[in-house]
């Protein structure tokens, strides 16, 4: 049997929901994967897993299981390598979205859930945890607008990629790694070559000091950008095309300057008022190669 695509809700913020029990697979250490037609978790994202998992329950029969990772997963047109096996994370050869292959939000369990197949599952998402972790998204998209404003004189010409406010992308650009969890997001950008070949520079200049100098403005300048616009009380809404786990969801933040819209697969807030603060933390390498900010929500 070929198994559906996952239908997902969580682009929508909920956190509860009821569905079929469609399969359950052995996974490496004893654990089991429970799929369901649809769902309200987050799993782990396979090709940019910057926000964990969503954890929590799900209940067949009034039997309460702990699901204890949630993942992505797929199954080739062929049923798999072996005619029906699930491939998971990093093992899964394609693309993100191959429309050939079907792509599963697996339920992770410690146990064998015994036969629950065809029976319905209430699935509950650690609502507390979901919440702290969507504070920390909207913080790290919030963080690359400001920082992409702060740094754009400090490019000498267009590298040819722009925000949604028109300031030069320099998240996007420079990002090696984002990742976040319940307390804060933490972006690494690399500071080499490649990006002083489209036009940064960290060197001094006569409109501006070193990067390393400047430090103390340049985060005193984001903070005060965030903190405006967290007493904006933006709307804060994902805008999905279809159901589908592998639908391209876009962040959509309607802040004072305008509509900013960032590509995220990931949860989020539903307004900024949600936060009483928001503050990140710039620092640079000793040797100058990488900016790290760690930006940290206050939820009201």
């Amino acid at each position: 049997m070929t198994l559906p695509t996952t239908h997902v809700s969580f682009p929508a913020g909920a956190v509860t929901g009821e569905s079929t029990v469609l399969a359950v697979h052995p996974l490496d250490g004893g654990r089991y994967a429970v799929v369901t037609g649809a769902t309200p978790f987050h799993p782990l994202d396979h090709t940019w897993p910057d926000q964990p998992a969503d954890l929590g329950t799900l209940t067949v029969d009034g039997v309460e299981l702990a699901v204890v990772d949630c993942l992505t997963g797929a199954v080739g047109p062929d049923g798999g390598p072996d005619g029906g096996s699930v491939l998971v994370g990093a093992d899964i050869p394609v693309r993100r979205g191959d429309e050939e292959w079907s792509w599963l939000v697996l339920h992770v369990l410690a146990a064998d859930p015994g036969d629950i197949v065809g029976r319905t599952a209430a699935l509950a998402v650690d609502a507390g945890r979901r919440g702290a972790l969507s504070a920390s998204h909207s913080g790290c998209h919030l963080l690359a607008l400001a920082l992409n404003e702060a740094l754009a004189p400090r490019w000498r010409k267009d590298p040819g990629r722009t925000d949604a406010f028109g300031n030069p992308d320099f998240d996007s650009l420079a990002m090696a790694s984002s990742v976040m969890d319940t307390e804060a997001s933490t972006d690494t950008y690399r500071l080499g070559k490649s990006l002083r070949k489209k036009g940064f520079t960290a060197e001094a200049a006569e409109e501006f000091p070193a990067l390393a100098d400047a430090l103390p403005e340049l985060t005193e300048a984001v903070n005060r950008r965030l903190a405006g616009w967290v007493a904006a009380d933006a709307p804060v809404r994902i805008d999905v095309p279809g159901p589908e786990l592998t639908a391209r969801r876009e962040w959509n933040c309607e802040l004072p300057e305008g509509a900013a819209r960032i590509f995220c697969g990931g949860t989020h807030l539903h307004h900024l008022g949600e936060l009483a603060e928001l503050r990140t933390e710039l620092r640079l390498s000793e040797d100058g190669s990488e900016l790290v900010a760690v930006t940290r929500p206050k939820r009201a």
